[in-house]
């Protein structure tokens, strides 16, 4: 029996030298046929048990909810094309003023400063507090002109802060102005601002500032967002000679003028 085995072996072996030149002879048949058949039953599990097709169908659904809560959102931007700039203004000229939070970066030459910030600003005063890692860093507070910081700041960095907070987020605040139109924009001017606004938009592009000495704030806009209807463009860049702020707003909220109540009793 084992000599019928061998001699049937030693055949096949002989056999598949011939025919096929690139197998490898470091198998046996019988060898090569039990690979050959575990092969086939790994595939067997496949077809008998095939993939569900409500399976298939709700991983594809999921796959495609996580790619489109990954794609970037589109913000329909407000349209106000035709309406009137000074009749903008005037409605904005409701609004005292903001709370706010946001990131901010402050740059002078190759230094830099930056933290989150909570900023209360109206038409008279200011009030910003600039936080690192959860502590303050930073504070500066204005009222009708006069400003406390600590630590204490120079004169430009005070001038870049207060100027430039206030008159980049409230600029329509702006008075005794002229509207000009030029390639799609507002160009609102007045002794020492000038006003790049957005025809369709009504949100600024772009503010120069003439201050005392002949220096200049620059004043730049992107991104508009939205805040219960109230559109803002949330970051800015302030530059003032060699400072530079930049401003990522997080959330803004109105401060309405106190509406008068009625006459008190005596």
């Amino acid at each position: 029996m084992l000599k019928r085995l061998l001699k049937i072996s030693g055949y096949k072996m002989q056999d598949t030298r011939y025919r096929i030149q690139d197998s490898t002879p470091l198998y046996p048949p019988l060898v090569r046929g039990e690979l050959k058949e575990g092969i086939a039953h790994r595939a067997s599990i496949f077809t008998h048990f095939p993939i569900h097709p409500f399976t298939l169908l709700l991983f594809c659904s999921i796959a495609l909810l996580l790619l489109t809560s990954c794609a970037a959102k589109r913000v329909e931007l407000p349209d106000y094309e035709g309406a009137d700039i000074r009749k903008v203004i005037a409605e904005r000229s409701s609004i005292k003023g903001v709370n706010a939070t946001l990131h901010i970066e402050f740059e002078k030459n190759d230094s830099a400063i930056v933290g989150d910030a909570a900023l209360t600003l109206t038409d008279r005063t200011l009030e910003l507090r600039i936080y690192s890692m959860g502590f303050l860093m930073a504070e500066i507070k204005e009222m009708d002109g006069i400003i406390k910081s600590a630590p204490p700041f120079d004169r430009n960095k005070k001038i870049i802060l207060v100027e430039g907070l206030r008159n980049s987020i409230l600029w329509w605040l702006i008075k005794d102005y002229e509207v000009e139109e030029q390639s799609g924009n507002y160009h609102i001017r007045n002794s020492s601002r000038k006003i790049v606004i957005d025809k369709k938009t009504m949100l600024p592009a772009s503010q120069t500032i003439e201050l005392d000495g002949g220096k200049e704030l620059r004043i730049s806009y992107e991104e508009p967002a939205n805040s219960n209807g109230f559109w803002y463009p949330s970051k800015m860049k302030i530059e003032l000679s060699k400072y530079v702020v930049k401003l990522q707003i997080k959330s803004m909220s109105l401060i309405p003028h106190s509406i008068p109540g009625p006459p008190q009793q005596p």
